[in-house]
């Protein structure tokens, strides 16, 4: 099949694209860097393009089978408002024009986050809990909006939320495991709040099996079914790493430093992912100590 991802290099794109041409799919990926050096594979082509603008990019879209969209500015920084627009228009603008592009009788899996819920305590949050109120809240109610509109056009939809993906030289690992491994690890705050983790290869597998599963449509958490609060998490990554969680981040330090980003660092999701299991989906990673010890020993 050809299949088309925004995002396509990306941490989460560039082990969906190798999974998918290992199994002879041709993969069209879509990057803003004018080259890219991550992928070399014959059923692999490049394309560079701004996403957040129409333009030729939207052609290898609209001849796809299967489309990807991963694309969206980091959230890790600083939320000023230039960088809370880039934000917003990376993953709206985005969504938009590919919605535009895709003929119909496709599939669309769209990515949105776990941020879509705001900051929960300790509810247990499947795919119909109510969004929250916060900028990521609001952002992630547009974002899946203009995901679902393929379905007037007759294209399969999917929205997958993502937590926070664990995996080696990406995500959150990259940063947390060089801090461990200095002896500056630790929880974030009082701890208590839950952390809703995925790792990187049930991302790409998970995604697999809502493509090759044409029953399966709407929106699904992509999160490990066994969240833990955050304090448990750093015991767990520093006991993986040989190193005591002695460090915490006082919250104060986080919003002074972090500013309105710190608060959604503080904030609690504990979130199931309820449909992929009933779909019949069996997760590689479904502990923390486990997905932990894979990615360490690949580190």
């Amino acid at each position: 099949m050809k299949v088309f991802i925004t995002g396509g290099t990306g941490f989460v794109g560039s082990h969906l694209s190798n999974r998918l041409t290992e199994q002879g799919h041709h993969v069209f990926a879509i990057g803003r860097s004018p080259y890219q050096k991550r992928i070399h594979h014959q059923n692999f082509t490049y394309i560079s393009a701004d996403t957040t603008k129409p333009g030729k990019w939207q052609e290898y879209a609209q001849n796809s089978d299967i489309a990807f969209n991963l694309a969206g500015k980091s959230i890790f920084t600083r939320w000023t408002p230039k960088a809370k627009q880039q934000i917003y228009d990376s993953r709206i603008d985005t969504t938009r024009n590919l919605v535009e592009a895709l003929s119909a009788n496709t599939t669309l899996i769209s990515t949105s986050a776990v941020g879509y819920y705001g900051n929960r305590g300790d509810d247990i949050l499947t795919e119909d809990a109510p969004p929250g109120n916060d900028f990521l809240a609001k952002l992630g109610i547009e974002w899946e909006k203009e995901a679902m509109a393929a379905e007037k056009k007759g294209v399969r939809v999917a929205v997958t939320r993502f937590g926070i993906i664990l995996g080696k030289n990406g995500g959150a690992m990259e940063k947390m495991i060089p801090a461990f491994k200095s002896f500056l690890g630790g929880g974030l705050g009082d701890g208590k709040q839950w952390f809703s983790w995925i790792h990187v290869d049930d991302i790409v597998h998970a995604s697999m099996f809502i493509m090759e599963h044409p029953e399966t449509d709407g929106v699904f958490n992509f999160t490990a079914p066994e969240p833990i609060r955050n304090i448990d998490f750093a015991k767990s990554l520093g006991k993986v790493l040989n190193r005591p969680a002695i460090m915490p981040a006082p919250a104060f330090l986080i919003r002074l430093f972090a500013g309105e980003f710190g608060e959604t660092l503080l904030s609690s999701c504990r979130v199931m992912p309820e449909k992929l299991i009933k779909a019949g989906y069996e997760f590689k990673y479904p502990v923390l100590i486990e997905a932990l010890q894979d990615i360490v020993t690949q580190s």
